[in-house]
């Protein structure tokens, strides 16, 4: 699999920054387009986002890096290389959280309906962007036969894909990708619900990408440790643990009290 889209100019762009960059877009596009909704200003929302971005993919490298010390230690030009794949997306989920945890402070924003809004739009770029590691040939699983490959049914370029160093591994890239699609499905779907309160899909989010990710990381060979356990079973289980805390509080609350699609409530977005 050749990680390298084109050339530009001696440039080298990568498929895997293609991804990220289309996830981004589009994440950018249904983020705006919820905003719109609930009247946010739209430069609030593009700082933001913009900010977020940054250091969630500055998070996502820290926190690649420091689970691969012993390797970046003695190869620290390497660090700055994120083109090449490296990029940890619970790194990126708790930095671009606490980006996100302080800009509404600031401006004095409910945290919970930005989270809510952001949902959709994060999981939908988590699905692209999966994409990314496999023309990377990274984020794969065990190792398996071509027969159990093709009983799959899947196209034969994800197998071919798969077939690294003479050996055919599990697509677990393909998994969690289409894992978080139909996790987007289920927040569009989810949050049109006319008795939908807010923190429904950040709870939703939580759980649902904490409990796939739990699931398949199992089948990973290339996890991050941390004391002998893998880190993202780790993450993940506090995020289960998080939504289903949040969904929780949501249930004492009174049938439409702080609904997510109530527009009259003054509540909604302070500014």
């Amino acid at each position: 699999m050749n990680p390298v889209a084109f050339t530009f100019f001696n440039f080298e762009v990568r498929w895997y920054s293609l991804f990220i960059l289309l996830g981004a877009i589009l994440a950018y596009f249904l983020l705006s387009h919820e905003g719109k909704r609930f009247k946010i200003p739209t430069d609030y929302l593009f700082n933001m986002f913009f900010w977020a971005l940054l250091f969630g993919i500055v998070g996502a490298r820290l926190y690649y890096v420091a689970f691969n010390w012993d390797y970046f230690s003695h190869n620290l030009s390497e660090i700055w290389k994120i083109w090449e794949g490296g990029l940890a997306i619970h790194g990126g989920i708790i930095f671009g959280l606490i980006t996100i945890m302080l800009y509404c402070k600031k401006y004095n924003v409910r945290l919970t309906r930005i989270l809510d809004i952001c949902a959709p739009a994060l999981i939908l770029a988590q699905a692209i962007g999966r994409w990314g590691n496999f023309f990377n040939s990274e984020a794969y699983g065990a190792a398996t036969t071509l027969n159990h490959l093709k009983s799959l049914h899947i196209p034969d370029f994800i197998i071919n894909g798969m077939h690294i160093n003479g050996v055919y591994y599990t697509p677990t890239f393909l998994y969690e990708s289409l894992w978080c699609l139909l996790g987007f499905i289920i927040l569009l779907i989810l949050r049109r619900r006319r008795l939908a309160k807010v923190g429904d899909m950040v709870s939703f989010y939580l759980v649902w990408y904490g409990l796939g990710r739990f699931l398949i990381e199992s089948s990973r060979t290339d996890s991050l440790m941390f004391f002998g356990f893998k880190a993202a079973h780790i993450v993940s289980a506090v995020m289960i643990l998080v939504g289903i805390t949040i969904i929780i509080i949501n249930t004492k609350k009174r049938k439409f009290e702080d609904l997510y699609n109530d527009m009259n409530n003054v509540d909604v977005i302070r500014f």
